[in-house]
This record gives structure tokens, C-alpha cells and sequence, in this order.
């Protein structure tokens, strides 16, 4: 059967995601959840989550899908014993020492990949089964027929996201926020950098395109497509920053979409709680053109009417659709929006109304125009259908008893419910009836007051023996035994640990540190090569996010999980920073994988570095393999989109130069050969200075994105001189975009 999995931020939207019939939730604590702006579940919270789930026969899955420090070890691995202790089904995890913990300590507890880490193919996903995975959550950008393609080949269950919000960026892939905002997204702490608005700038002409929300994705909706959904695994919901109406509303619709009980006004109703326009998305092959809404970033609505007129100096609107009083609408004028909330509607007469469905009348101070569009961004009457379906038994599960009552004896009944039995027995001693015996009829009144509980009474088993059984008495064994079948439901979750295995080291000889350089043209791989550089990554780069893998020669430079399953038996490997490697036991896993060097994340400082490193040395004996990357352009996001194609400048790139530009940076356009688009960091990374201070790094990089042959000469003559400690001057201007300081995020 089809899991459809459902967000829960709260406990308020996870009963809702249960009383609408989802089959599994997702949620966070308090730390290494993608989503630390949720509210979130502390110990006790998710421990009621939990009971109040599994009663249900819903499986609980908790995410902890950010990058973890050094210094976070030990509070992640308290985490993940006492989320095994409580009988949490599964762990969502982007880290790989959050995941070697995972499968390495626990047997029933589940490690599932994160759509962090970026795996889009069969190559990605064998890895992972081979290194224990028990679910694959595939990137966004997928199409269905490869999702299906995975699946029937790898055999690992297989989990895509079917409605919600979408980003930009491939998941996990994305540094904008972090290295532009200081909150990275890869600790839960995005602050939505493409829901802004941009400046598109063709800098070749000098000329500026447009200023809109050129990255700000639609939301994805697949309710169409539920015949091809039903071939995968888990249907994942998105929403944990979202209200429990929106949840219910969501998860209500697929569900019927699943069951095949699907109508046209439950996919109408999809509109009615937060999107921003919707999407059929990569999985279903939309169109890079149409995949975004460059309009507005946050809640759209839906189209209601439009201004008609004025009359009695109110604004007329004829409509098209219901509006009630206390709905909140938004009015498009002149490519802004008029938001309010309906206090007040008046009929043609001056009248006060409570609702209309073809004229209505308005008092707007802001001035509008004839024909401007009417959205309703919260319909009230629907609302208040949701808040009815919020906590509600969406199934009620049989209970079958055994009743045995005899005179001069206890009360006793055996009961089975939930896959469970419990035996009760009273401590009172039945009396033999003196006139009316105690019949079936009033057993069974007693026994079925179930609806306060997740039971409903199946089959009752009675023979009357003239005894007498009091009211009270019933009452107080239907509680005794409703509680019992809890008790013992909860008790059938293993939770068991494995034996830890022993560790085997791995450990590198130092070496005296060099220079290495990644390139993007051929005239920037020649003047690295006559500067000396040996190691130059350039056609050589298997990337994240490519699904396509043929022989190579030599030495590669490989940025996802994909490509190091399908090269590690056949060239020597460095992987890249889109591994987001911030700790020891990371950097272990991929020595272990064959990895030559681990370059590590952009989003390290010093501190961070030093303890990476100081634990790798206490575990291992010796010193890891590592990369750093100390100069250049860092690549904020990668992405399938090409926002010059939603410009109408598609092809134009081969000829012209492009920019973004907010209020404060500048942030160049890479467009690749196969369409896809690399957004840069406009600011340079500069950390020439810090390298003699940087120690056990065996390789520093420069990476080289859209300099010129000549700047990449003087940055190598700089970084060598630097390298070796020697006094200099810097060839940056005082007032040059550089950055001369480590990441450092702020919490």
C-alpha cells in the first residue's frame, strides 16, 4: 500500500495530518531538524506524539536532516538513543554521521536518506542500500519515470514529494541564505533568500531585464497524477511551517485521491488554504518557464470577482465566487496588492450583509481601479469546516470480548483489539441475581460507550449465567480494558540496539600543503597550468546532480553520492564541498568509500575545523585527508530552473553576461551546457591569509568561476606567496569584493 506521509509541526497539525487518514508523520525536535522556526517536539511532546500515533497504527518518522558539528556529537547520538527508547520508526537524515549512528547502534529504528543529500539516481540510491538505508527520499527534480526506474532496480522503498512548497535549489545544494544571511539552510535556518525579489540584469548590455521574484518556485501539486503516485512507496506531504487547517485540507484530499473518493470541488478546496499558484513540477515535467511565480512569493488565493465600479462611494466587485463577511481578501492593483479583512459587505441598497455570491459592496480607503482582480486568501466558512476536522477518529478499530460472568465469582473478560489481548478481572465478587439477571442487551449498552476511545464494539461473546453485573462495575472494566489494549499496543514496538563494532582506523601521512584550482573555462585551465597548479579540476568534475556517468581517466573531483558509488572501484577520487562535510565521522565514512581527500563545506569556521580535525586524530591515530576551499565566487545555488529561460533570453547565455541584484549584492549567473544554472556569490571568499594558520589541510583550493586568465595568474602568484608564508602585497584593491573571514553562522 501507498504511504502517504504528512508534516506535522505541532501536535495540534499532527492529529489533524491522523483525523484525515495519512499513514505516517514527519516532524522535528527541538535540535537538527531542517525546520528549526517550527515549533517542534521536546522529549515529553514527541513521547505523546508517539503514543498518540502508533494507537493509530501511524508510523512517527523524526527529522534530523541538518549538518551536525563536531561539538553537537554527543547531544545528536543522546538524541537518537532516547528517540529508539520511545519507538520512533525512522530518522530522516542528510548528515553522514547522523546516519552511520543510525544503522550502526539501532535495529528497528530506520535511517532514511533526506532529499539533502541530493540523490537523484540509481547510483546514489545502490549506495545507500548497501550502506543500510531503509528509504531513499529522492530529490524534487526527479521525473516520475526515473522514480519508478530506481525503484524497480534498486529495491529500496522510495519516497518523493507530492505537494507543497518547492525550492529553488536541488536540496541540500543551496548556500544562500547561509553565506548571504548568515542562516544556513543546511541547519534549518533558511531564510527563504529566493522569495525575494531580484533585478535581472543583462550586464553585457548594461541593460536591466525586469525586478520580480524570478526564483520563487510555485508550489507543487501532483493530485492529477495519483494513478502514477501509486507506484511509489511514500507520497510526503511538505508543511511543517504550516497551520493544521492547511494540513488537514492536504492531506484530506490526497487521501480520497488514493482511495479513489476524489471530487472535483476536493481539489478545488486545495486552493483555499496557503499556495503560492500551483505546479505539476520536475517529477511530471513541467516547463522551466512555467514553474515559478514571478508575481508574488507568498499566498495567493484564489480569484473571486473583480472591481465592477463605485456606488454610494463604495467599490462595486461582481463575483464569481462566494465572499462572506470576515474572509480576508487581496486586490491586484498596479502590481500590488490591497490585502483586508472583510469587516463589513454591503447589498446595492446600503444594507449590511452576511454573505454574497453575485454583487457586493465595499468601503476601500486605498484607491483602485475598474477591472482589478479580487483574490480570497482565507475563505472563513471553509476554515471552520477544517477546524471540525482537526481531531477527529479518522478510523475506529474493532474490539472483541469474552464476557464470563458467574455468580460468587469475579467478573471476567477477555479482550483482543489493536493486534493485542488483555485479560481483566474484577476485584468484586458477582452476586446471583435475586429477580432480573444481568442479559446481553445490558452487557452490551455498557460495553460499547467506546466514543471517547479509537475502538468501536465488534463481537461480544455473553452467556447468561443469573448473575448479576452492575452498571458501575461494566463501566469501570470497558476503561480498565481500553487502557490495557493501549498499554500493550505501545509495548509491541521493539526498540532493541545493536553491538557496537569494532573501529578501523584510517589515517593519512602529512604532507607539506599545496595548491589546487577548479576551473569552468579552458583559458582558466591553461593559465593554471602555466602557474604551476598540477591538480586542476576541470573536465574531470562529476558534479551533484548528474544522472548521467561514463568512463573517465585519472584522478576526479566528485560532488555527489551517485558518483561516488559508480567511480569508487575505478579512478582515484577527491569529493567535493556539495557533501556538506562538517565533522570527523563524515569525513571518515568517505575515507572508508575510497575517497582520496574530503574537501569540506563552505559552511566551517576555524573553530569548527580544529575540532574535525583534533576528534579525527583521537579516533584514528592519525590525520585525515582534507581539502578547503580558500578562494573564490562560492556557488550560493545549483538549480534545474534557468531564470534567463523565464526572461526569454534562453540561448543567450553562450553570448551574454547576467547578473541578479538585490539591494546590497550582486550575484553572477553560471549557466551550464545542459541548462542547468549556478547562482554565485558576487562577494569573494578570500582566506589566502589563513592558510599558514590552517593546519593538517593537505590541499587548499582555488575555485575559478568567471575570472579571466590573467586575474587567475595573479591569484595563484598571491595564493603562493601566501602558502608560503612569505610577505606581500595583496593584488585586491582595498575596496575589492572580497571576504576575508570565515562562515560563522548566526543562531
Amino acid at each position: 500500500m501507498t504511504e502517504l506521509l504528512a508534516p506535522a509541526g505541532n501536535m495540534e497539525a499532527l492529529k489533524a495530518a491522523i483525523s484525515n487518514g495519512c499513514n505516517a508523520v514527519y516532524l522535528g525536535m527541538q535540535k537538527f531538524g531542517a525546520r528549526a522556526y517550527s515549533i517542534n517536539f521536546d522529549e515529553d511532546a514527541l513521547k505523546e506524539a508517539i503514543e498518540y500515533a502508533h494507537l493509530r497504527n501511524v508510523k512517527v518518522f523524526v527529522t534530523m536532516n541538518t549538518i551536525v558539528f563536531e561539538d553537537e556529537m554527543e547531544d545528536m547520538k543522546a538524541q537518537l538513543e532516547y528517540m529508539n527508547s520511545i519507538g520512533v520508526d525512522g530518522v530522516i537524515v542528510q548528515d553522514l554521521a547522523v546516519f552511520d549512528y543510525i544503522v550502526s547502534h539501532f535495529e528497528d529504528m530506520e535511517a532514511h536518506c533526506s532529499t539533502q543529500m541530493g540523490i537523484d539516481d540509481l547510483e546514489g540510491t545502490l549506495l545507500y542500500k548497501e550502506l543500510g538505508a531503509k528509504r531513499v527520499v529522492l530529490s524534487r527534480e526527479v521525473p516520475i519515470e526515473k522514480v519508478k526506474e530506481i525503484k524497480r532496480i534498486s529495491k529500496v522503498p522510495i519516497e518523493i514529494f507530492v505537494h507543497g512548497a518547492l525550492c529553488v535549489s536541488y536540496s541540500g545544494n543551496c548556500l544562500m541564505s547561509g553565506l548571504t544571511g548568515n542562516r544556513s539552510g543546511n541547519r534549518g535556518r533558511c531564510i527563504g533568500s529566493c522569495r525575494k525579489m531580484y533585478e535581472i540584469v543583462d550586464t553585457s548590455a548594461n541593460q536591466v531585464l525586469g525586478e520580480n521574484y524570478i526564483l520563487s518556485m510555485k508550489d507543487l501539486k501532483t493530485i492529477d497524477h495519483i494513478q502514477d503516485l501509486k507506484e511509489v512507496d511514500s507520497l510526503k506531504i511538505e508543511g511543517r511551517m504550516k497551520e493544521p487547517e492547511y494540513v488537514a485540507n492536504v492531506v484530506s484530499a490526497y487521501r480520497k485521491a488514493l482511495d479513489g473518493k476524489l471530487l472535483k470541488k476536493d481539489k478545488e478546496n486545495l486552493a483555499k488554504t496557503f499556495h503560492r499558484t500551483f505546479t505539476k513540477g520536475y517529477v511530471f515535467h513541467e516547463d522551466k518557464k512555467d514553474i515559478t511565480n514571478i508575481e508574488k512569493p507568498n499566498n495567493y488565493g484564489f480569484a473571486i470577482g473583480k472591481i465592477s465600479g463605485m456606488h454610494k462611494g463604495m467599490y462595486e466587485i461582481t463575483l464569481s465566487k462566494t465572499l462572506n463577511q470576515n474572509d480576508i481578501i487581496r486586490i491586484f492593483h498596479n502590481q500590488e496588492d490591497v490585502n483586508l479583512s472583510v469587516a463589513k459587505l454591503y447589498d446595492a441598497d446600503g444594507k449590511l450583509i452576511n454573505s454574497a455570491n453575485k454583487k457586493v459592496y465595499l468601503r476601500i480607503k486605498e484607491r483602485l481601479s475598474i477591472g482589478d482582480v479580487v483574490y480570497k486568501t482565507k475563505d472563513i466558512q471553509y476554515y471552520k469546516e477544517l477546524e471540525a476536522m482537526l481531531d477527529h477518529e479518522f478510523q475506529r478499530f474493532p474490539l472483541d470480548l469474552k464476557v464470563y460472568a458467574y455468580p460468587e465469582s469475579p467478573l471476567m473478560i477477555d479482550a483482543s483489539g489493536l493486534g493485542c489481548t488483555y485479560y481483566y478481572e474484577s476485584e468484586d465478587i458477582l452476586q446471583e441475581a435475586i429477580n432480573n439477571p444481568t442479559d446481553a442487551a445490558a452487557v452490551m449498552k455498557q460495553l460499547s460507550r467506546l466514543n471517547d476511545t479509537i475502538f468501536t464494539l465488534n463481537r461480544v461473546d455473553f452467556e447468561e449465567n443469573n448473575a448479576f453485573i452492575p452498571a458501575k462495575l461494566l463501566n469501570a472494566a470497558r476503561r480498565d480494558i481500553v487502557q490495557g489494549l493501549y498499554e500493550e499496543k505501545l509495548k509491541s514496538k521493539p526498540c532493541r540496539v545493536k553491538e557496537e563494532k569494532v573501529h578501523e582506523k584510517i589515517s593519512f601521512d602529512s604532507k607539506q600543503a599545496y595548491l589546487t584550482a577548479f576551473v569552468t573555462t579552458q583559458e582558466q585551465y591553461e593559465a593554471c597550468k602555466e602557474s604551476g597548479i598540477e591538480e586542476i579540476y576541470f573536465e574531470n568534475v562529476i558534479r551533484r546532480n548528474q544522472n548521467e556517468y561514463v568512463d573517465k581517466e585519472g584522478e576526479l573531483l566528485v560532488g555527489g553520492y551517485g558518483g561516488v558509488y559508480r567511480y569508487r572501484h575505478s579512478n582515484p577520487f577527491v569529493t567535493d564541498y556539495s557533501l556538506n562535510v562538517v565533522n570527523a565521522t563524515a569525513v571518515y565514512q568517505l575515507h572508508k568509500l575510497g575517497a582520496k581527500r574530503v574537501t569540506l563545506s563552505y559552511e566551517m569556521n576555524k573553530e569548527h575545523i580544529d575540532d574535525l580535525i583534533a576528534s579525527y586524530k583521537e579516533k584514528n591515530d592519525g590525520y585525515p585527508s582534507l581539502e578547503m576551499i580558500v578562494y573564490g565566487k562560492a556557488p550560493l545555488l545549483f538549480t534545474k530552473y534557468c531564470p534567463l529561460k523565464k526572461m526569454g533570453q534562453c540561448g543567450l547565455c553562450k553570448k551574454k553576461k547576467y547578473i541578479l541584484r538585490d539591494d546590497k549584492d550582486e550575484f553572477p549567473i553560471l549557466s551550464h551546457e545542459d541548462c542547468t544554472t549556478t547562482i554565485l556569490n558576487g562577494m569573494v571568499l578570500n582566506l589566502l591569509d589563513e592558510m599558514p594558520s590552517l593546519d593538517h589541510i593537505e590541499a587548499f583550493r582555488l575555485q575559478f568561476t568567471n575570472e579571466s586568465a590573467q586575474e587567475v595568474k595573479r591569484v595563484i602568484s598571491l595564493a603562493k606567496q601566501k602558502l608560503e608564508g612569505s610577505l606581500c602585497e595583496s593584488v585586491f584593491d582595498a575596496n575589492s569584493d572580497t571576504r576575508g573571514h570565515f562562515y560563522k553562522e548566526i543562531v
